[in-house]
C-alpha cells in the first residue's frame, strides 16, 4: 500500500499544552481522512514541525521512503516559515497544501485568545503559502473544511494524481521498432521524457520478443484462449489466427514482466518474424492497464499507462484512440475515432466480438481483433506533444455518443464523439495547439485531473471546452 505523509506545522510560542492539543487534533484528522481514503493510499502522520530540525528530518524520511508518493501539509497554528525552508528544499515529490482548520465553526459565545492562537490556520497557512511561492515549489492547494465532501474529493484527486506521478517515475517503455517513417507528431525527445516524467523509453529487438513467442506452449495458448472466450464472443471460424494472437499476448506478458515494463509500442513497418500485427493481444493488455500506442508513439503509450493508473479506482474507460474520420453534417458534426486494430475493450458498450479480417497495411496475415461499438457519456481527449523546448499537454472536453447508424463493414472497434464547445472551435483549437492524432480518451478522468497532473509536473497545459472562445484561438 502506497502512503502519503501528513505534516502539520506549529511552534512553541504557546506552550506544551497547545502543542499536545495540536498533536491530538492532527491524529484525529488523519484517522478521519484514512477512513475515507485508505483504499487508495494510507495517510501517515509525521512529527509536528516545531523547529527547522524536525522539518528536515520529516522531509528526509519522505524522500527515502519508496512507498511514499506525496505529502500533505497543514498549519494548525501559526508556523514561522523560515524553519520550513531547508526541509522543503529536499522535496521532490507531489505536495498538497491543505488549507483547513480543525474546527468547522467558531464558538462565538466562548471564543477567547487561547482558542484564536490554537486555531490559527488562517494565519499559519498564509505564512506557509508565501514560502512555497517564494521558493517556487510546485504544489496543489485545497481549501475548505476537511470533513466536507468537496474537500475530501479534492484530496482524493491529489492522491490519485500523486500515485500516477509515482508510477510515471518508475515506468519503463519498450519500443519494438522505431517511430513510423516520416511522421513528426508521434516523435519526441526520449531523454527529456525521462528527465521530466521518469519514463525509461528504450528500443528492444523484435526478434527477442519473437523468440519468446515461439516458445509459448500449447497449454499456455489454451489457457489464454479460455480467457478470450469467457470475455468475448467468437465471430470467426479462423481459430488459428485467434490462437496466434493468444500466443502473442502470452509472449508479451512474459517479456514485459521479465523486463519490468509497463507500456510498449510496435509498428506495422517492423513485423519481422510475426505472422500478424498484434491486435487482440494489444487490446487485451490495454484492458489490464498496460500502456500501448502504435507506430512507435512512445509518448502516447507511456501517458496512457499513467492515466490508466490515475483512473484505477474510478468507473469509466481510459485508453488509446486515434482521430480517424468525420461526419460533417452541418451543426451535427461527429468524429469517428478508432485504429487499425488496437482500441481497448474498456470502451465497449456491449460484449466485444473476436473477428478475423484482412488488414490492408503491414503485409501480413489477417489479424484477429476485437470489434465493438463504444460507450457514451462525457469525457476528455488528452495528448502530449514535443514542442522542442518543452512538452505540451492538450486536454479537450468531448461527449461520447452512440453511432447514428450501424457500420457492418467497418472491421474495427470504434467510438464516436462530439467536440466541445462545437466542432469548429474544438477541432480548430486542437490544430492550433498542435494536437496529435494519437491520444488518450477517458470517461473516468476530467480536465481537473489533467490540470493537476500538469501543475505537479510543471508541464504546459492547453485546455479546450465549453469555455473556449474564438478569440482564444489566436493565443494558441
Amino acid at each position: 500500500m502506497k502512503k502519503v505523509y501528513f505534516i502539520v506545522g506549529s511552534q512553541d510560542l504557546y506552550g506544551r499544552e497547545c502543542l499536545d492539543t495540536v498533536a491530538k487534533d492532527s491524529e484525529k484528522m488523519v484517522k478521519f481522512l484514512n477512513e475515507k481514503l485508505e483504499y487508495i493510499a494510507k495517510l501517515e502522520l509525521m512529527p509536528i514541525v516545531e523547529t527547522s530540525e524536525i522539518c528536515i528530518e520529516n522531509f528526509k524520511k519522505v524522500m527515502v521512503d519508496e512507498d511514499c508518493i506525496g505529502v500533505i501539509t497543514w498549519m494548525h497554528t501559526f508556523s514561522p516559515a523560515k524553519m520550513w525552508i531547508k526541509g522543503l528544499s529536499l522535496l521532490r515529490k507531489p505536495l498538497l497544501h491543505l488549507h483547513t482548520q480543525y474546527n468547522e465553526k467558531l464558538p462565538y459565545e466562548s471564543i477567547d485568545m487561547d482558542f484564536m492562537n490554537l486555531n490559527q490556520s488562517a494565519h499559519g497557512d498564509r505564512e506557509y503559502g508565501f514560502i512555497l511561492a517564494r521558493m517556487g515549489i510546485v504544489h496543489e492547494v485545497v481549501a475548505g473544511y476537511y470533513k466536507h465532501e468537496r474537500v475530501i474529493s479534492q484530496i482524493k484527486r491529489f492522491i490519485e494524481v500523486a500515485n500516477a506521478i509515482d508510477f510515471s517515475r518508475h515506468l519503463k517503455v519498450a519500443s519494438f521498432g522505431n517511430n513510423m517513417r516520416e511522421v513528426a507528431v508521434t516523435d519526441g525527445d526520449r531523454v527529456e521524457s525521462q528527465i521530466k516524467y521518469g519514463w525509461e523509453c528504450n528500443y528492444y529487438a523484435l526478434g527477442d520478443l519473437v523468440d519468446i513467442i515461439n516458445h509459448v506452449s500449447e497449454v499456455e495458448t489454451d489457457k489464454k484462449m479460455e480467457e478470450y472466450l469467457s470475455k468475448y464472443t467468437l465471430k470467426t471460424d479462423n481459430i488459428k489466427a485467434v490462437r496466434e494472437q493468444a500466443r502473442y499476448e502470452v509472449g508479451l506478458d512474459k517479456f514485459l514482466d521479465k523486463n519490468n515494463i509497463g507500456a510498449f509500442t510496435d509498428t506495422f513497418q517492423d513485423l519481422h518474424g510475426l505472422k500478424q500485427l498484434p491486435g487482440i493481444s494489444a487490446q487485451n493488455l490495454m484492458a489490464r492497464g498496460i500502456g500501448f500506442a502504435p507506430e512507435g508513439d512512445y509518448k502516447t503509450s507511456a501517458f496512457s499507462a499513467v492515466l490508466m493508473k490515475m483512473a484505477k479506482h474510478r468507473s469509466g474507460a481510459t485508453g488509446f484512440i486515434e482521430d480517424y474520420t468525420y461526419d460533417l453534417t452541418e451543426d451535427e458534426e461527429l468524429e469517428l475515432a478508432s485504429h487499425m486494430l488496437e482500441v481497448p475493450p474498456s470502451f465497449a458498450a456491449t460484449k466485444p466480438e473476436i473477428q478475423v479480417l484482412p488488414l490492408g497495411i503491414g503485409g501480413k496475415e489477417d489479424p484477429a481483433r476485437l470489434v465493438f461499438d463504444g460507450v457514451t457519456g462525457d469525457g476528455i481527449q488528452v495528448t502530449m506533444v514535443d514542442m522542442g523546448d518543452r512538452f505540451r499537454i492538450i486536454c479537450a472536453d468531448i461527449e461520447l455518443v452512440k453511432q447514428p447508424y450501424p457500420m457492418p463493414k467497418l472491421p474495427v472497434a470504434r467510438i464516436m464523439y462530439r467536440h466541445k464547445p462545437n466542432f469548429e472551435l474544438g477541432t480548430a483549437a486542437w490544430c492550433y495547439a498542435g494536437g496529435a492524432h494519437h491520444s488518450i480518451v477517458s470517461t473516468a478522468l476530467t480536465r481537473e485531473d489533467i490540470a493537476m497532473f500538469a501543475r505537479l509536473t510543471d508541464s504546459e497545459l492547453i485546455t479546450i471546452g465549453n469555455d473556449t472562445r474564438r478569440e482564444d484561438l489566436s493565443h494558441l
